[in-house]
């Protein structure tokens, strides 16, 4: 039986990679093999892509095609042969988040982003994306509580934020299938309340 694929994204500082912690750690209570990963990495060479990416500038459209490479090394090593052999995949961004960073944020036409996605992912979407909605001045508040250091793309300013997260309400508005948009504002023990009625419909 093929295993499940989850997603998660957000923008920054939205507690994406806590709500991803906790899933991950709940599917595994619930018996299921779970391989947590996230985007851009994944993989030892999808790592070394993360670390220009978030360090090094660089055009727009270079970016793009360098998470679009990133991804495709992770699908074909990490996410597709774990969801053919039965294990659930929990992954931190995907394709969404190429859409609301290139897309939004930085203006990409998302007829571009499309293209690549159509030709990198091949058809492959996740099962639930769970997107994690917060207000651009109250996320960066808790990034700036988190780590005085910030990586390139958090450094952006608030008005490339709230191109990023109307891009993501835009994706969820039309996705309501595939995508759970959930109030980040709510506290730790509400969302993860939520999150396990979500899964539960899995």
């Amino acid at each position: 039986m093929r295993g499940r694929f989850i997603t998660l994204e957000g923008i920054d500082g939205a507690g994406k990679s806590t709500q991803h912690a906790w899933l991950v750690e709940h599917l595994r209570q619930k018996g299921h093999a779970v391989v947590a990963t996230r985007e851009p990495g994944g993989t030892p060479l999808g790592e070394r892509l993360r670390a220009l990416l978030l360090s090094e500038p660089m055009h727009l459209e270079t970016e793009a095609l360098l998470m679009f490479a990133a991804r495709r090394e992770h699908l074909a090593l990490i996410i597709e042969p774990a969801l053919a052999s039965g294990r659930w995949v929990v992954c931190d961004r995907f394709v969404d988040a190429s859409f609301a960073y290139q897309g939004g944020g930085r203006g990409l036409a998302w007829e571009k982003i499309a293209r690549l996605a159509e030709w990198t992912v091949d058809g492959l979407s996740p099962d639930l994306t769970l997107i994690f909605d917060l207000p651009v001045a109250l996320a960066q508040q808790r990034l700036s509580a988190a780590s005085p250091t910030r990586d390139r793309f958090e450094q952006e300013q608030t008005d490339f934020f709230e191109r990023v997260r109307a891009a993501y309400l835009r994706i969820a508005a039309e996705n309501p299938q595939r995508v759970k948009l959930i109030d980040a504002e709510k506290s730790l023990a509400n969302i993860n309340k939520l999150l396990e009625e979500i899964i539960a419909t899995l």
